[in-house]
């Protein structure tokens, strides 16, 4: 095979498509089981490779593994200018910077270990075979609200841990004075668990449990094809920040899970799914709900599901959320141009939509039964 990675002919070689022709497929070949990429250096996350592989063409799925990457490659890039890239680059060596220096305290928190991260109940619904799996998932979650899910998750023991690794990180930036890029743009207080060390623990989190769950439930917005995240803490209290305004998260599905510790308030108030045209829509009173938090107990949502935090009143409040991202379903959203299944009020217009063509088409029957009659 020749060494740039294109495909061997009978007669000669194929060469891959020139970059505006590259092409996903708009489904996944759910069968097909897609190579590695840890390996290989590159700008993208190894785990964004495998998860694209599932929707390259046909003809593509038994390629070499350079072939695919290289396909796969050069349409990630068609969607990144060369600013992009670079902050990337410059955010690998601002991690590297950290993970060179920073001691942590609890080696075992950067390796997921099911058994000691999670209860009993969560582990068991995963441990089914295949066929039981999905059924024994939905057993132990409650929907207090549309498209709102809340489970028992964390065991005290983790939580504790990664409290003080939190506290520990936080230390060390005050005796390094190392300045960190906190977690988005609307806390003040936190600290991103990828930057320094965890990105590889979380990204298991994310594949072996988080897009299973989100598989059931948001496929609609790429719970099936979830290959990259965002994982941080916030905190919450005096001399922190103490609410959160009105938002939705730069993210496909989002799990955010209570560590503790002691507080009061902070309750997470829900207003409804909504895609960027009716952002500013009025909330349906189905909508509405407010949700009190429990150290160790989880919720997931989809990203777009706009809420706001209250005020956390006394003590602190600290929690571990995980953005998960689809870069398929990012894609394939840039050619929606009707209503999109997962909006309500989009839901609300498709629904209104019907009444009136359903409305005509009675009149139009209506007026010709009378004009046949007459």
């Amino acid at each position: 095979m020749p060494s740039d990675g294109t495909l061997p002919a009978g007669n000669g070689i194929v060469q891959l498509p020139t970059t505006s022709n590259l092409r996903l497929q708009s489904n996944p070949w759910q069968n097909h089981n897609p190579d590695s990429y840890e390996d290989l250096q590159s700008e993208f996350t190894p785990l964004l490779f495998s998860s694209l592989e599932r929707y390259l063409p046909q003809n593509l799925l038994n390629a070499p593994r350079g072939t695919k990457h290289k396909y796969m490659r050069e349409i990630l890039r068609r969607y990144s200018n060369e600013g992009d890239r670079n902050r990337v680059q410059k955010h690998r060596e601002y991690r590297e910077r950290i993970t060179s220096n920073y001691q942590p305290l609890y080696r075992s928190l950067y390796e997921l270990n099911a058994t000691t991260f999670f209860v009993p109940s969560f582990i068991n619904a995963f441990m089914v075979n295949d066929n039981n799996r999905d059924e024994r998932i939905k057993s132990i979650m409650s929907q207090p609200a549309p498209g709102v899910y809340a489970f028992d998750m964390l065991q005290p023991r983790f939580c504790e841990m990664l409290l003080a690794e939190v506290e520990n990180f936080e230390k060390w930036i005050c005796e390094t004075n190392f300045k960190i890029m906190r977690p988005n743009t609307m806390n003040k207080f936190g600290a991103v668990l990828d930057d320094f060390g965890m990105d590889s623990m979380l990204d298991n989190l994310m594949e072996d449990f988080i897009r299973h769950i989100s598989k059931l439930f948001f496929s609609d917005v790429g719970g099936y094809a979830l290959d990259s995240h965002h994982g941080f803490v916030i905190q919450y209290g005096f001399n922190r920040d103490t609410d959160l305004g009105f938002h939705v998260d730069d993210s496909e599905v989002t799990l955010n899970v209570c560590l503790g510790k002691q507080f009061s308030g902070g309750e997470l108030y829900f207003r409804g799914v909504r895609c960027d045209k009716h952002m500013n829509a009025e909330a349906l009173p189905e909508e509405i709900f407010d949700y009190s938090h429990v150290p160790g107990h989880a919720i997931i949502h989809r990203g777009r599901h706009r809420r706001g935090a209250r005020p956390t009143t006394a003590g602190q409040r600290v929690n571990l959320l995980l953005w998960c991202r689809s870069s398929v379903f990012r894609e394939l959203r840039k050619h929606q141009t009707d209503f999109v299944s997962w909006c309500g009020e989009c839901q609300q217009k498709m629904r209104e939509r019907v009444h009136q063509a359903v409305t005509a088409k009675r009149v139009k029957l209506f007026r010709g039964q009378e004009e046949s009659a007459s």
